[in-house]
């Protein structure tokens, strides 16, 4: 057969109806660039928020940080092993420059016979009412459902957890990751996602936004912003651009950080494209700052590359524009997991930090954006 027969075989065989194609990156294209080796002159504080020796679990992930009024809380999930039905929630609060010692404030224990593990806390201040902890209870993302519990005392204690309840894809899950966005009406947009099991037995990853109107009383869940096949993207943060317009970057399958564009507040998105940054299938969190820059977390490797690969190394990008990234600086190259960030501007306008450290703690970065 000639080179040009066994092109058409090989396209006829792709495209054949029913079969779930996948966009392929371009490997040349997300190659790591050139990082920052040195970022320690960056940086103002570089803390572990407990001990390895002191950890309250064997392993933790999945942290989450917010602003209080008198300091700081930062949430994470933590037990035995990630999916062990002893993982609860822990929290820490920093009041006064220390951060205070680890308690677990709610677990997934039903009954004495029905223990379910806990996953990727949530936590977000709106501008009325009580410090939110979102969360979720269930045997894996396919299963799972979402929970909310409030604190009156920034964070000292917490409300009798309430499940979310039920939307247009099933139970609710609330933000799956990454903090929600207020909009100046007070609209809580939540940006999550779901993986499922089609009819065909393929899986498939699609990224959504629940919304509250009412202060986080009760959600309604828009449709799916992607299809699944182009693109397998979950884990979406939201950033906002100087023309009003909302932006999500999602964590994918295909390489690479996505991203899609919203000009009517939420309500309906554009298609997902690559942004042009590598993704090992690994979380992000990005943030919109004050003076209208853009500050992204995440793995700038890809999933079998060499070292650095996978979670092996953490950086952080910033762009001006929402379109063009930069990666500034890398937080860390080594051997080991550094993974899930959480990143937030505070009311002084520094950058905060916090992420997985080898599954064994969670670190605290804080970064003052004017150096970068």
């Amino acid at each position: 057969m000639s080179k040009t027969g066994y092109f058409i075989l090989i396209v006829f065989i792709v495209i054949l109806p029913g079969c779930k194609v996948r966009r392929q990156t371009d490997t040349d294209l997300y190659s790591i660039p050139d990082l920052y080796e040195s970022y320690r002159k960056f940086v103002i504080k570089s803390e572990f928020i407990f001990s390895f020796e002191d950890s309250p679990t064997p392993q933790c992930h999945a942290s989450t940080i917010e602003e209080t009024d008198v300091g700081f809380i930062a949430a994470w999930f933590g037990g035995t092993h990630e999916g062990h039905e002893d993982t609860g929630i822990w929290v820490s609060r920093n009041t006064e420059g220390e951060w205070t010692k680890p308690v677990e404030i709610v677990n997934g224990i039903l009954s004495n016979d029905l223990h379910y593990p806990c996953w990727n806390p949530v936590l977000f201040q709106p501008e009325d009412g009580p410090l939110m902890l979102f969360y979720k209870v269930g045997m894996g993302p396919r299963e799972w459902w979402g929970m909310l519990t409030t604190s009156y005392d920034n964070g000292q204690s917490w409300t009798e957890p309430r499940e979310l309840g039920r939307g247009r894809h099933g139970k609710l899950i609330g933000p799956v990751k990454n903090k929600p966005l207020q909009l100046e009406d007070g609209t809580i947009i939540c940006p999550s996602s779901i993986e499922y099991i089609d009819e065909n037995n393929e899986l498939f990853w699609r990224v959504f936004f629940e919304i509250s109107t009412d202060g986080g009383q009760t959600w309604q869940a828009t449709d799916y912003i992607n299809d699944g096949i182009e693109f397998d993207a979950i884990q979406p943060c939201i950033l906002t651009d100087t023309a009003n317009r909302l932006q999500v970057l999602c964590r994918s399958k295909q390489n690479c950080i996505t991203r899609s564009f919203s000009d009517d507040k939420g309500s309906t998105w554009s298609r997902m494209t690559c942004t042009g940054l590598s993704n090992p299938d690994s979380g992000i969190d990005a943030v919109s700052l004050t003076d209208g820059t853009h500050v992204l977390v995440y793995n700038h490797t890809q999933s079998r590359s060499g070292f650095p690969e996978g979670r092996n190394m953490l950086n952080l990008a910033i762009s001006q524009d929402g379109i063009n990234w930069k990666p500034v600086m890398t937080l860390e190259k080594q051997e080991g997991e550094y993974s899930y960030p959480a990143v937030i501007q505070t009311s002084d306008g520094l950058l905060h930090i916090t992420y997985t450290y080898q599954r064994r703690t969670i670190k605290h970065i804080v970064i003052d954006p004017e150096n970068l």
